[in-house]
């Protein structure tokens, strides 16, 4: 087995100052879990998920908010397709997306010469948002303006469902209440990508990228297998699967695991058969309601619960500039060794945490969904120390994409996020560029 992968101190200090809980409510009620597993496989499928979309599903531009000899920047708004075949689980306020367009004001495209064939191409990228990235300001700030200065490549960037203008009312900030919401969150945004990604290609725009930052980077991944064209892919800090997010990394803190084992306790035996018959995953997993699970991915799991404090990576990032960083770091090992992770100490915790894995599994692992039509075309940024995404364990993503790019940054999840965005922008342009070069002749 390959060496354990540390993981950055800066993600463990930054989910123990963060409180919150995510599923407060549990997993969701049991028939709209199989309906979502049901819908899995024909979302999953790029030649009948494309069926559900229009290709001329109505887009519209609600108003200019800014123009500038740099770019021009328009609202907009349309309604989810999913709705059509899922209504009642998605919260009203989810049934209508929000986006931000922002173009160059001339389509100048700073990295090409004046003659070059591609001089008139109009490339954008769309961009899916992160976990806790309500709205459209980080965005468009730290990603989409900088991408119009430096490279003359436009976003379209749409607020996640279950966020911001889309928050249900009795959610509290990005606290989803179910495990099935963020299960619907992404069959929004498969769709929702799609109809965005046909409207831009009516407007002639292109070439096209998707990409976005982690959770917006495995949603970009899911909605880019199903896209029927080359496309440029750049998930950052994203992997293969969620299962590893939720039972692995420092995110699986954060869940209420004695509620989820109550209520799975309290399945009847027909769900269970029903569960069991559904979930499907491409790691060797034999039962999601028995003691079975992939021995790589278990022992992954040991070593980092058994040997989290020896795991921690020290960065090399220069906190000196800010105070209120220091402080964190000094403070860190007071709540570390309390608040990093659950513990599975119960036959039936651990049922709980396998069937957490393989539902996650079901509805998130890139294996259970197409391959996307030229895998070349995807850059993915890994975080060599991500406590918060953890690569091992789990089918490489390069073996599901055969002929994707891995680059790596010495690195955190936290800390990439704050100091590695130039890197995920040079991303974006080189996979355009890779785009332009192989498919605009």
């Amino acid at each position: 087995m390959s060496k354990v992968q540390t993981i950055s101190r800066l993600d463990t200090i930054y989910r123990n100052i963060l409180l919150s809980k995510f599923f407060v409510k549990g997993w969701g009620d049991p028939e709209n879990m199989k309906k979502i597993f049901k819908f899995r496989k024909i979302i999953s499928n790029r030649e009948t998920c494309r069926k559900l979309v229009n290709e001329k599903h109505p887009i519209y531009i609600d108003r200019k908010i800014e123009e500038n000899e740099h770019y021009k920047l328009f609202e907009g708004h349309f309604q989810s397709p999913l709705q059509q075949y899922l209504s009642d689980l998605i919260p009203i306020e989810s049934h209508t997306a929000y986006f931000q367009l922002i173009v160059p004001k001339n389509w100048s495209n700073l990295n090409r010469e004046p003659n070059s064939r591609t001089r008139s191409l109009k490339p954008i990228c769309l961009q899916l948002a992160g976990t806790g990235d309500h709205g459209f300001w980080r965005r468009r700030n730290f990603m989409a303006k900088p991408l119009i200065r430096d490279y003359g490549i436009g976003s379209i960037i749409i607020e996640n469902p279950f966020y911001g203008l889309r928050k249900p009312k009795n959610q509290l900030r990005s606290r989803l209440n179910n495990v099935s919401d963020i299960f619907i969150m992404g069959g929004c945004l498969i769709l929702e990508s799609l109809a965005l990604l046909h409207w831009a290609k009516r407007m002639k725009w292109g070439p096209m990228c998707i990409t976005g930052i982690s959770m917006g980077g495995h949603n970009a991944s899911l909605a880019a297998t199903n896209w029927h064209e080359p496309i440029g892919i750049v998930p950052c800090l994203s992997w293969t699967t969620a299962s590893c997010v939720f039972t692995q990394g420092v995110m699986a803190g954060s869940i209420p695991w004695k509620k989820l084992e109550y209520q799975y306790l309290n399945y009847c035996n027909q769900d269970r058969e029903d569960f069991d018959e559904l979930i499907q995953s491409p790691e060797n997993y034999v039962s999601v309601s028995e003691n079975y699970m992939k021995t790589d991915m278990l022992d992954a799991g040991k070593k980092f619960a058994m040997n989290y404090n020896d795991l921690i990576h020290e960065e090399s990032f220069d906190f000196a500039s800010s105070n209120f960083l220091n402080e964190i770091i000094n403070l860190g090992d007071l709540e570390m060794t309390n608040n990093h992770n659950y513990e599975i100490d119960t036959p039936s915790l651990r049922d709980a945490s396998n069937f957490m894995r393989g539902i996650m599994d079901e509805c998130t692992h890139l294996g259970n969904f197409s391959k996307p039509v030229d895998p070349e075309m995807a850059i993915i940024i890994n975080a060599k120390h991500d406590g918060y995404v953890p690569s091992q364990g789990v089918i490489p993503l390069t073996e599901i994409w055969p002929g994707s790019t891995v680059r790596y940054l010495d690195r955190g999840h936290i800390s990439a996020i704050l100091f590695d965005s130039n890197e995920f922008r040079k991303a974006i342009a080189d996979s355009i560029e890779w785009l332009t070069k192989k498919y605009c002749k």
